[in-house]
């Protein structure tokens, strides 16, 4: 390979490692290209790509990468770049292993740390980060229920003590109507009413002579 097509892909190498979530490896000895093809296409299932690369190369990009890889980069190497849930990932290789014998897989890094083969493999042996969020999901939502129902328990506990509450309460009289005004009688409103009307109007005082009266 030329020295400018090396330096090429250490480069895409290194964009890779630095682009993914976590990286899988895995010893391809005695696969079949349509065998690498079937993984490849059962890694995309859980957002992850393979490559088969060479250990120097890959080395080198993991080294300016700023990882150290060497002692997983021994004999025929498939990196598997892993974009979405390395758990998932680690799975597919793990199954493939049963259906291909000579897959191996070797290792990895993830979160910062290199992954032996024994812990590449553990990690296969984990729940999926799906399983997971679906069994939180599931506490969570039988955690609101118990306590929707606790709050419904409580409310209709208050409404019984409310209620037992004001039976207990002394009952208000209730306010009497005012009394009608007493009327006068018919017969002696009407005599009432004629003696005002037959009583004399108040004369006006006589006016005073003026002056000029006596003068005249």
């Amino acid at each position: 390979m030329p020295r400018t097509e090396k330096l090429e892909r250490v480069a895409e190498l290194k964009r890779r490692i630095e682009g993914s979530a976590a990286l899988l490896l895995a010893e391809y000895r005695g696969l079949t290209v349509s065998d690498i093809t079937e993984l490849r296409r059962t890694l995309r299932e859980a957002d992850a790509s393979l490559t088969v690369v060479k250990n120097t190369l890959m080395q080198r990009a993991a080294a300016e990468a700023g990882l150290e890889l060497t002692e997983l980069l021994s004999g025929p190497s498939a990196v598997a770049f892993v974009d979405g849930d390395a758990v998932s990932a680690a799975k597919k290789i793990k199954a493939a292993t049963k259906q291909f014998p000579t897959l191996v897989l070797k290792g990895g890094f993830m979160e910062g740390q290199v992954l032996s083969a024994d812990d590449a493999n553990r990690l296969a042996d984990l729940e999926s980060r799906e399983v997971m969020l679906s069994k939180i999901a599931g506490l969570f939502k039988g955690e609101m229920a118990r306590a929707a129902a606790t709050f419904v328990s409580a409310q209709s506990r208050f409404l019984s003590l409310l209620e037992a509450y004001k039976g207990t309460l002394p009952t208000e009289p209730e306010a009497e109507p005012p009394e009608p005004e007493a009327e006068a009688p018919e017969g002696e409103a009407r005599e009432a009413e004629a003696r005002e009307a037959e009583a004399p109007e108040a004369e006006a005082p006589a006016a005073e002579p003026s002056d000029e009266d006596g003068k005249e």
